[in-house]
């Protein structure tokens, strides 16, 4: 089978970081599905594993963990599927990855693909949408009120892949103000597109901009990029007993700034499921089910915004570059072998 690898951790400016290789199509034992792979988006943790982490021995590297798919095959265990379905899903992150013509994924963690989209559109969905949901309801647990609080949640870079779909969901799913922040045009015309109630600008100082709302002090901030540089204007801008949750990997971090409100700190990360095997894993495919119902009901749209064809080396070198520039707007998706 076709698929997309390297041996060296490497600038994505290298020739060495991304090669055109073919590996043995895979066999599906146990609880996991065989995927004929359609489409694939790119997040931050493809660039950030492929500049890191080389291989085991001397085996090539594949990543990529957001796909859309027929399953051709399934093991044993398997109950939740059988050959001919299209599903969704943002697999492991201690499996081999997406950028493969097949993919081995566990059957929990899978959902059914809207019917309403195409392959590329539904690619673009799992990764964040799980990150979203997770923060949202496992995390912040945004349906008990904080007293006192403004019943809102600030949604700190609301036009990246992560902070697009989470405006949705939280739209969707609760009766939160919905504030999120943007600073050029073209990005806060896109997030007030997703429907948030607010849009501030998170170059300017964030506590100012929540306090020209008049709404009060938000009950929830959900931080999805540079933390490390509005943690002072976030412990000064949440409620008292607020909650907080972030998903990058902030250089520095003040936790004492939060101990005077009492406010509660959560990490978010969609692969802890998968990497633990928790009780709970098939909550992913139940999540990514109900995202898929919002979807068919016309409640989300795909956060797609660039379409890239084939799935190959050069146009995965394009998509990673994009994605470390930090400036893209919602998802860049890859379809077709």
């Amino acid at each position: 089978m076709k698929a997309v690898g390297y041996k060296i951790p490497s600038p994505i400016t290298d020739e060495a970081s991304l090669f055109d290789i073919e590996l043995e199509t895979p066999t599906a034992t146990g609880h996991d599905i065989l995927v004929e792979v359609k489409a694939v988006s790119v997040n931050p943790v493809d660039y950030k594993v492929r500049r890191s982490t080389p291989p085991q021995g001397d085996a090539w590297k594949v990543i990529g963990w957001d796909a859309a798919g027929i399953v051709r095959a399934v093991g044993p265990d398997v109950t939740l599927f059988q050959p001919g379905d299209e599903v969704f899903y943002a697999g492991s992150i201690t499996r081999s990855g997406t950028n493969a013509e097949f993919h081995l994924v566990d059957e929990r963690i899978v959902g059914k693909k809207p019917t309403s989209l195409d392959w590329a559109e539904a690619a673009a969905l799992p990764l964040t949408a799980l990150t979203g949901w997770e923060a949202f309801f496992d995390r912040l647990d945004v349906s008990k009120a904080v007293p006192g609080a403004a019943p809102a949640i600030l949604i700190i870079g609301g036009a990246g892949g992560v902070g697009s779909i989470a405006v949705q969901i939280a739209r969707q799913t609760t009766n939160l103000t919905v504030i999120a922040t943007a600073s050029r045009p073209e990005t806060r015309q896109w997030v007030a597109s997703l429907g948030a109630h607010h849009v501030i600008d998170h170059s300017k100082p964030l506590a100012a901009e929540v306090a020209v709302l008049g709404i009060g002090s938000p009950a929830f901030v959900f931080s999805t990029t540079h933390t490390e540089k509005h943690v002072d204007q976030i412990a000064e801008l949440i409620a008292p007993q607020g909650r907080f949750a972030l998903i990058d990997d902030p250089k520095t971090f003040d936790i004492m700034l939060f101990k005077r409100k009492a406010v509660s700190i959560h990490h978010e990360l969609m692969f802890t499921r998968p990497i633990y095997g928790t009780p709970d894993l098939g909550e992913q495919g139940r999540i990514l089910n109900e995202v898929s119902r919002l979807v068919d009901e016309g409640k989300i749209r795909s956060t797609l915004t660039e379409r890239l064809s084939p799935i190959n080396a050069a146009n995965l070198k394009k998509a990673h570059a994009l994605i470390e520039r930090g400036t893209a707007i919602g998802k860049v998706v890859l379809e077709g072998f």
